[in-house]
């Protein structure tokens, strides 16, 4: 039990907070963290490692001048590929880079969440747990990394896997059951 604290003691300790530090940065982290269940907390700094590097790149090709050739050429390719990756929602300006590369946006590029947000999974714990076992293919293969990335092209083909009981399941209550997928 701590003794209560005189009153030059509380006028001391007035301004100071022993709940929050400056090095925790607002438990940001494991914010998003559990909102896009990363299991691994290193996949959580390659990404903010990663936009830190962007946002490096974005801010040193801001400082060239405008009419470069170079700035041009290497400002449209940065636009296109996070675009291309989902991380951008349009390929305008180089200012959206500083405010849309972010943790979260490569987070919701995480497989379990597009299966979330294509209503193949309830929740986003549902959908990595599926994944692990095996259930889920993007394109032609079977993935069981939940930490995979999908891009807006591979986002179409996210289904499920050949033999899983999941899309038995699925096809046995629409009907559309082929007794040849039996065997």
């Amino acid at each position: 039990m701590v003794r209560k604290l005189k009153h030059h003691e509380q006028k001391l300790l007035k301004k100071t907070d022993f709940i929050t530090y400056k090095q925790d940065n607002g438990h940001r982290d494991h914010n998003v963290i559990r909102r896009y269940m990363i299991q691994k907390p290193e996949d959580y700094n390659k990404y903010n490692r990663l936009c830190g590097s962007v946002r490096q790149l974005a801010h040193r090709l801001s400082l060239m001048p405008p009419e470069s050739e170079v700035r041009r050429k290497h400002e449209k390719l940065l636009l296109d590929k996070l675009y291309d990756m989902g991380i951008l929602s349009s390929t305008s300006k180089l200012s959206a880079v500083e405010h849309g590369a972010t943790v979260s946006a490569f987070a919701r590029r995480r497989l379990p969440v597009v299966m979330t947000r294509l209503r193949m999974a309830e929740t986003i714990q549902a959908a990595t747990k599926m994944i692990e076992q095996g259930h889920v293919r993007v394109g032609t293969e079977t993935v069981t990394d939940p930490a995979f990335l999908v891009t807006r092209q591979l986002e179409d083909f996210v289904t499920w896997s050949v033999g899983s009981k999941i899309k038995r399941n699925i096809m046995q209550y629409r009907d559309k059951l082929d007794d040849f997928e039996l065997l």
